[in-house]
């Protein structure tokens, strides 16, 4: 094969890679948000359970609602001991969550979460700061994710 021809390969080759659709960026086995989590929403006898994969991949239900997404969380906190977590929500089955509302699909969040020193439970922020946060979500008993 002539070298201009194996460039063209190499081109096609890396052209078809790069439209595939981008896969869950994977989280290490070991970092504390994976792993399954509850949350009991106030005054609604409603409880949310969050379940964190190590591919980058969570299911949520909340209410009459499942929802599937794909997620990055930072593998270390940040100076102000928070880790980054951006989730895009990739499937849902339609259907209302605690609070009434329907998600949609593609929506994409950035929060900011925080473990307590046993890593435990986290609260979910919206900064960094204390101001506008929910939780605590509680880690579940068991290897089940």
């Amino acid at each position: 094969m002539s070298k201009l021809a194996a460039v063209r390969v190499a081109l096609v080759i890396g052209l078809s890679i790069a439209a595939l659709p981008a896969a869950a960026a994977s989280t290490s086995a070991a970092h504390p948000l994976v792993g399954s989590w509850r949350f009991d929403v106030p005054n609604t006898g409603c409880a949310e359970i969050y379940r964190f994969r190590a591919d980058g991949t969570s299911i949520v239900t909340s209410g009459s609602e499942v929802a599937e997404s794909e997620f990055e969380v930072s593998a270390t906190p940040s100076g102000k001991g928070f880790y980054v977590w951006t989730d895009t929500i990739v499937k849902d089955n339609g259907k209302p969550d605690c609070s009434g509302q329907i998600t949609d699909v593609g929506r994409k969040t950035t929060n900011y979460i925080r473990f307590d020193r046993s890593r435990r439970q986290f609260i979910v922020c919206r900064r960094e700061d204390f101001e506008a946060c929910f939780g605590p979500l509680r880690r579940m008993g068991g290897d089940a994710v």
